[in-house]
């Protein structure tokens, strides 16, 4: 009797056991690097978002850069034989028609660097590579002074003055050539400048002795002439009143979105062509 009761008991158990061993189990899953709220969220920076300029604005600031700066660039011609076609359209290129880093800071419109024997101020300025040590100058016209001086004074730029005066498109291509710039397109940028602005024309001035009065005289009436540069204390309601123009119409003239203004801005007068 006795067998009997232990058969059965041991039975019991492992009729007890099997039926546990076939429960299911419960997991718990674990948080990974994928499950939200694993790791905190990345904290967003506010982008400066910087609209660019209308083509027209640029345009008219070139306008008047050659308007500074031609007789300057002539006279330079007149007694170092370089165009001035060229050395205003390495100016326009080189400063942003004088709205570069370089040119604000350093009245330097050619972005010449230190180089040995420099005696003068300067700034450093990344380019090539970092802070990189760039001349400055008190005036800007200095800085045209010592185009002339670093061309006309450098073996490797002897060549070009074999060229002659009125061979824009030779010079363009031989400062490239002579290791002036390093940009591919250099030539091409100085070319079409030189003919966007009839620059050309200042060559030609020069060779035959004519003097000219302002580039604006010659444009037309649908051109940059009927422009205005913003002054201190504008308003486009102040400019509006003065020349007797909407102030919506100022706006849609010149690409305007609100009523913010900047001093040196170029505000056109009239409906621009393109």
């Amino acid at each position: 009797m006795f067998h009997k009761i232990m058969t059965v008991a041991v039975i019991c158990f492992l009729v007890l056991s099997g039926c546990k061993a076939k429960q299911p189990g419960v997991s718990v899953k674990k948080p990974n690097d994928t499950t939200q709220g694993a790791t905190a969220p990345k904290k967003e920076t506010a982008t400066k978002v910087v609209m660019p300029k209308p083509a027209g604005e640029y345009a008219g600031v070139v306008i008047n850069y050659i308007d500074q700066f031609s007789e300057i660039a002539k006279e330079e011609m007149k007694q170092y034989g370089i165009p001035a076609s060229i050395t205003l359209a390495q100016g326009i290129l080189e400063s942003g028609a004088g709205r570069g880093t370089l040119s604000v800071r350093a009245n330097n419109h050619f972005g010449i660097k230190c180089h040995t024997g420099w005696k003068g101020q300067y700034v450093y300025h990344d380019d090539d590579e970092a802070q990189e040590c760039f001349r400055k100058y008190v005036d800007a016209k200095y800085s045209y002074r010592d185009h002339s001086l670093f061309l006309s004074g450098r073996g490797r730029y002897s060549a070009l003055f074999s060229l002659s005066k009125k061979d824009y498109k030779g010079w363009a291509k031989g400062l490239k050539k002579a290791g002036y710039a390093t940009d591919p397109k250099y030539p091409n940028k100085l070319i079409s400048i030189i003919e966007r602005y009839n620059l050309q024309e200042y060559d030609l001035e020069v060779l035959k002795g004519k003097k000219r009065s302002k580039r604006s005289k010659d444009l037309s009436d649908d051109s940059i002439l009927k422009a205005y540069t913003v002054a201190k204390g504008d308003t486009l309601y102040s400019i509006s009143k003065r020349f007797n123009i909407l102030v919506a119409t100022l706006k849609s003239y010149n690409s305007l979105t609100d009523n913010s203004l900047s001093i040196g801005q170029v505000l056109y007068l009239q409906a621009p062509k393109n």
